[in-house]
């Protein structure tokens, strides 16, 4: 049985120009557009990537609610 593996998307679609990602899954705009034709391996090692990336750029978590780390640091 091959095991599916999910999208990282949280459905906060919009690109970062700074930083060139998606500010709520951190993929890339290739990453994103070849998701649904990625193997399962290849999915995953987005997935390594994509944590990899949440941890510099946004280790507190805001990204979830739409906004990155600085953000979140002024609100605090």
């Amino acid at each position: 049985m091959t095991q599916v593996v999910a999208s990282p998307c949280v459905n906060i679609c919009q690109m970062d120009d700074q930083i060139g990602l998606c500010i709520g899954c951190f993929r890339t705009i290739e990453e994103i557009a070849f998701w649904s034709r990625l193997s399962s391996d290849q999915r995953l090692k987005v997935l390594q990537a994509v944590e990899r990336r949440r941890a510099e750029h946004d280790p507190n978590g805001c990204s979830t609610g739409g906004e990155l780390r600085g953000e979140c640091e002024r609100e605090g």
